[in-house]
């Protein structure tokens, strides 16, 4: 059983505000490469992020959304979309996750029967398993740096808002049998090589729309209370 690298489906958005861009000609302008490993070395620096995710479809009046406060070595994560809702706690001895029947079962994957054993309480992994590396992968600061593109196919340009440079970096990634093709966005602090807000949309007019924030802020994460675990042992997905 191994929950999805993301949970938001596309079936964006928070305040997430709309940016106003002045473009900037500059021809001492770093390379689209530079800028790339110079924004994951940053975000491999920082000891902690709030990350929050809204995605919107035109076809549906339900938004799902994510919330993530990651830290270096924990990190904790709230995912909701229509009566689905699923929360993840990772801390350096063990995972938990806990959620609704709809949550656990469309968006962990376990199946009915093991989501009625949960309940309302959280299913536990030891530091070391598989889950908890995946978990665990999902939800620390390291895990940010998937938000970068590759060099090739993206376009980087440098402008102004709000009297803050940045750089905007645009790519489009490829369609696959389990999701459509994404126009993607990432717009970067050119002070501090930090991502700002990132958007994916969709031709159908889905949207994804991601705001960084609280960068360098300390992410403490406690255990779920003793009593409240199901051992993983006890479930079969």
């Amino acid at each position: 059983m191994r929950r999805p690298a993301k949970a938001l489906v596309f079936v964006a958005s928070v305040a997430v505000t709309s940016l106003t861009f002045t473009t900037v000609a500059d021809a001492r302008s770093p390379s689209l490469g530079s800028v790339i490993k110079t924004v994951e070395a940053a975000i491999k620096k920082e000891r902690g992020a709030q990350v929050v995710s809204t995605e919107r479809s035109t076809s549906s009046s339900k938004i799902a959304k994510e919330t993530l406060l990651a830290g270096t070595a924990s990190g904790e994560e709230t995912f909701s979309h229509g009566d689905a809702d699923l929360r993840i706690k990772v801390t350096p001895t063990g995972a938990y996750v806990s959620g609704s029947s709809s949550g656990l079962t469309t968006v962990l994957g376990v199946s009915a029967k093991d989501a009625k054993k949960i309940g309302s309480d959280w299913v536990y992994w030891k530091h070391g398993t598989t889950q908890y590396k995946d978990l665990e992968s999902d939800v620390t600061v390291s895990s940010l740096t998937s938000v970068l593109p590759k060099v090739k196919g993206t376009k980087l340009s440098t402008h102004v808002t709000s009297g803050t440079v940045v750089y905007v970096l645009q790519w489009t990634t490829a369609a696959t049998s389990s999701a459509p093709e994404l126009s993607n966005t990432l717009t970067v602090s050119k002070r501090t090589d930090l991502p700002v807000q990132a958007i994916s949309t969709t031709s159908g007019g889905t949207t994804l729309a991601t705001k960084f924030s609280d960068w360098g802020e300390r992410v403490l994460v406690s255990a779920p209370p003793p009593g409240s675990t199901v051992p993983s042992s006890k479930i079969t997905g």
